[in-house]
């Protein structure tokens, strides 16, 4: 640990403090540094929400650099019980045990309450099912959470039932599996054939400066380092399904990466929107199964990763759901 100050709370929670060492840092990236035992994630939420301090001022800006010297003061809150309430949804459990909870989610479903997603959301169908269990690292709105698909994308995502599995499953998945066997891998239909039909995908990515709800390609120095491994799995008339393996973890990382070689997922308004043309190219039965599909045609198939408490390595995967198999089916004959 490289904090020194006290901990005014025997169960961890209460004000820490460090000093940088290395200049020129992101100031999450530094607090990583100096309080290891909590997600990079965790850290940025509690600095925009005024919990870390510089010689009295409050700093909001988790991008902010900081500088060799600096002494951070860290006011560690207790896990804050969950506001949402419970809601018995149906769920689909790939697997559950004290620790943690590995989901295979429907396209629809919100993973946790934002504006305009209130209730129905994953989060409180978990509040439902698991109770006091449910870890409270994640913050008031996010309980359990460790990572996160996008409403419209299905497949598997675990959930931590405890602080100790959140820590440990948020460390797995902050250093892309570099430490264990972090496994993520999605199906997606593109539009065309990526080429050549097997390789990486390197580009940084940030929040677009033109519409706050887009990722966009950037300049290494100016985001995110991205990754993303892909294959041609299979080919048809103007699309392909292509199996993409995550590195890195970003927000719409392969929607994005996809779309900026020129292949965009069907059914993606978002990042497709000029492709929405060649949909009059497929054959009726392709176009009418997209239409059914009415979301980006992405499916998380395959999750693997190290049990935070036992070390097990857990693998687990997930078939296309009957919409993506539709349209699957349609596009083959």
């Amino acid at each position: 640990m490289h904090w020194t100050g006290v901990v005014q709370d025997e169960s961890g929670y209460g004000e820490r403090d460090g000093v940088v060492e290395q200049g020129g840092q992101r100031l999450d990236k530094a607090l990583v540094g100096l309080f290891p035992d909590l997600s990079r994630a965790r850290l940025q939420d509690l600095v925009r929400e005024g919990h870390v301090s510089r010689e009295g001022a409050v700093l909001r800006d988790p991008s902010a650099k900081v500088a060799a010297g600096t002494r951070l003061v860290l006011d560690l809150p207790p896990p804050s019980d969950p506001l949402p309430r419970g809601e018995a949804l149906d769920l689909v459990i790939a697997y559950e045990d004290d620790d943690l909870v590995v989901i295979d989610k429907p396209a629809g479903l919100v993973v946790h309450p934002a504006p305009g997603h209130a209730e129905g959301t994953l989060v409180n169908a978990l509040i439902a099912h698991c109770g006091a269990s449910l870890s409270g690292v994640g913050g008031v709105r996010r309980p359990g959470i460790v990572h996160r698909l996008d409403k419209d994308t299905s497949g598997l995502l675990v959930v931590a039932k405890n602080d100790a599995a959140h820590r440990g499953l948020a460390e797995q998945f902050a250093d892309h599996g570099r430490s264990g066997p972090l496994e993520r891998s999605y199906l997606a239909f593109a539009w065309g054939v990526p080429q050549p039909t097997t390789g990486t995908i390197r580009a940084s990515l940030a929040r677009s400066r033109h519409n706050r709800e887009k990722i966009a390609v950037v300049p290494e120095e100016a985001g995110r380092h991205a990754v993303t491994h892909y294959a041609v799995a299979e080919t048809y008339a103007e699309v392909s399904l292509v199996r993409c393996r995550l590195e890195t973890g970003r927000t719409h990382q392969i929607r994005v990466h996809l779309a900026h070689r020129g292949h965009p997922l069907l059914g993606d308004d978002v990042y497709g929107a000029a492709f929405r043309t060649k949909a009059a190219r497929l054959d009726p039965a392709a176009r009418e199964a997209l239409t059914v599909l009415g979301r980006q045609a992405l499916h998380a198939e395959l999750l693997g990763f190290a049990h935070p408490r036992t070390g097990e390595t857990l693998r687990f995967e997930s078939r296309l759901p009957p919409d993506m198999a539709a349209l699957r089916t349609a596009l083959a004959e």
